[in-house]
């Protein structure tokens, strides 16, 4: 006695995680209109904003007090030199997340652009640390059996 088959219909739950990585920075150097506050924090309290900074990144809150840069905002002077907490926190920073350059830019980065710089990687650990979505798709399946394909069921008497 040959019986037909048929399938019943089967759920598949989907999840779909999408991760962005870019290998540039999200925003430019000079894209400090992209967050106002980030900007206007740096521009009122560097020091503060520098320690904020490096606490997000999960360095010492106090390593940019070491900086020169810093210890010459505090003392009224700027000193040129390159500022090697911040080169080592921007370069860190492009380590972690992919992001193309070399050292040598990094370098020029810091060295001509110093709060600019501290906004660039504020952002970017802002950009970076938002949380991930995740989308669920819901797909129902019905699997038939073709009727060429079916068994012949003949009932005997």
């Amino acid at each position: 006695m040959a019986m037909a088959t048929f399938n019943q219909p089967q759920t598949v739950i989907t999840q779909q995680i999408t991760v962005i990585k870019s290998p540039e920075w999200s925003t430019g150097i000079c894209d400090c209109c992209d967050d106002l506050g980030i900007c206007c924090c740096a521009t009122w309290c560097l020091p503060c904003f520098m320690c904020k900074t490096a606490n997000d990144s999960g360095q010492c809150v106090c390593l940019p007090l070491l900086d020169p840069t810093l210890t010459g905002y505090f003392l009224g002077f700027t000193p040129l030199t390159i500022p090697p907490i911040s080169l080592a926190m921007r370069a860190s920073l492009r380590e972690r997340y992919g992001i193309q350059g070399t050292i040598c830019d990094d370098c020029c980065t810091v060295f001509c652009c110093f709060s600019c710089n501290w906004c660039q990687m504020a952002r970017e650990l802002k950009k970076r640390k938002q949380p991930l979505t995740i989308v669920n798709a819901h797909t129902t399946t019905f699997n038939m059996v073709q009727p060429s394909q079916q068994p012949a069921y003949y009932p005997k008497y």
